[in-house]
C-alpha cells in the first residue's frame, strides 16, 4: 500500500507532524479552564455539606432523639425485644403517669405537701413501715422548723450508753436520730404481719418501677376483685400489685387525718402527700441538685459562647492566611 502512494505524499505527512507535535504540547501548555455554572456550585456545596461532620452529628442527635422521644411514649421499642420474668397478667396493671408539680426541670417539691404527706406517714404508715434512712435533722428547713422538729424528736427515746456504770439507758430523741423503726428486727416485723415484711420506705419510690406514679396509684388501687379471680385469705387485690394480690390491706381513707392548715384530707389528696413525701426521703437533694444543674447551664454556656469566639479570633488569621509557594528559577 505505502509503495503506491506518490513520494510527494509521504513528504507532505512528514511535515505535518512536526506542526501537529506542536499544536499539542502548546495545547498541554495552556492553563486548564473549569467552566463552572450555578447548579455545579450548588452540589458541590450539597456534597460537602452532606460529608461534613455537622451533618453527622446532626444525623446522630436526630436519631437517638428520635428513639428516646419513642421510648418516653410507649416505654419499649418495637425492635428490641424485652425478657420478663412475669406474664403480663402477672405484672400488674401499667400506673397512669401523673402531672407531679417537681417533674419539671425548674420545678421544686411542694414543701406544704410534703409537711402534709409526713403527718400521713406519721400516723398511718409509721405502724409497719421503717424510715431508716432518714434523721430528724433532715425535716429542718424542708417541712418543718427547728423548734418543731426537736419537739417531734424528743417524744421518742432512743436507747444509748453505756453510761459511767456500763449500762444503757434511754433518752429523749435529738436532732441526729434516725426515725425510729416500728418494729425491733425483721422477725418481729414479720410475726406481726402474717409473715409478709413490710419494706422500708426510704427508697420506695426508687425502688419501683414507675415510681411515684406506682405509690400513688397502689395506694388508690384498692377494689373488689372481678368475677373469678380467687384471693387467699388475708390477701387484697390491687390491680396495680404484681400477681393482683397484695397482703397490706388498703389504709387511706377520707378524714383518716386532719391537717394543719385545713386541707381537705380524701384518700387522693392523703395519697399525694405521702408519695410527695416519699418522693422527697428517697432524693433530698432533689432541689439543690435542680438549681446547681440550672447554675451549671448557664457557666458553661458563658464558657462556651467565649471559647469559640477566641478560638475564632486567635485562629482565624492563621486559619484564612494563603501560601504561596514561588519555585527557584532554573538557571539552565
Amino acid at each position: 500500500m505505502l509503495a503506491r502512494l506518490p513520494a510527494g505524499a509521504l513528504k507532505n505527512v512528514a511535515a505535518l507532524s512536526p506542526a501537529r507535535s506542536s499544536a499539542l504540547n502548546g495545547a498541554r501548555s495552556l492553563p486548564r479552564v473549569r467552566f463552572a455554572s450555578t447548579s455545579s456550585s450548588s452540589s458541590s456545596a450539597f456534597e460537602s455539606f452532606v460529608n461534613s461532620r455537622a451533618a453527622l452529628a446532626s444525623t446522630t442527635a436526630l436519631t437517638v432523639g428520635s428513639v428516646a422521644w419513642y421510648a418516653h411514649l410507649y416505654g419499649t421499642l418495637p425492635f428490641i425485644g424485652e425478657v420478663h420474668a412475669n406474664s403480663p397478667a402477672e405484672e400488674g396493671l401499667h400506673p397512669t403517669q401523673y402531672p407531679w408539680s417537681h417533674s419539671g426541670w425548674f420545678d421544686s417539691f411542694d414543701h406544704a405537701s410534703i409537711r402534709r404527706g409526713y403527718q400521713v406517714y406519721r400516723e398511718v404508715c409509721a405502724a409497719c413501715h421503717s424510715l431508716d434512712r432518714i434523721a430528724w435533722r433532715n425535716l429542718v428547713g424542708v417541712s418543718h422548723t427547728v423548734d418543731e422538729v426537736k419537739a417531734m424528736a424528743e417524744e421518742i427515746e432512743y436507747e444509748d450508753g453505756p453510761n459511767d456504770q456500763g449500762e444503757m439507758f434511754m433518752r429523749p430523741g435529738k436532732l441526729s436520730d434516725y426515725l425510729p423503726p416500728p418494729y425491733p428486727n425483721e422477725e418481729a416485723a414479720r410475726a406481726s404481719n402474717q409473715g409478709a415484711l413490710p419494706p422500708d420506705l426510704s427508697l420506695i419510690v426508687k425502688a419501683r418501677h414507675g415510681g411515684a406514679d406506682y405509690i400513688f396509684s397502689l395506694l388508690t388501687g384498692y377494689r373488689d376483685p372481678p368475677a373469678g379471680f380467687e384471693i387467699r385469705e388475708g390477701m387484697n387485690y390491687n390491680p396495680y400489685f404484681p400477681g393482683n394480690a397484695i397482703s397490706m390491706a388498703r389504709v387511706l381513707f377520707d378524714g383518716l387525718v386532719e391537717y394543719d392548715d385545713g386541707t381537705p384530707a380524701t384518700t387522693s389528696q392523703m395519697a399525694k402527700d405521702v408519695v410527695t413525701f416519699l418522693n422527697w426521703a428517697a432524693e433530698p437533694e432533689h432541689d439543690e441538685r435542680k438549681k446547681a444543674g440550672i447554675k451549671a447551664v448557664i457557666l458553661f454556656s458563658a464558657l462556651t459562647v467565649i471559647s469559640l469566639y477566641v478560638k475564632r479570633f486567635k485562629w482565624g488569621v492563621i486559619k484564612n492566611r494563603k501560601l504561596v509557594y514561588n519555585p527557584p528559577a532554573d538557571k539552565h
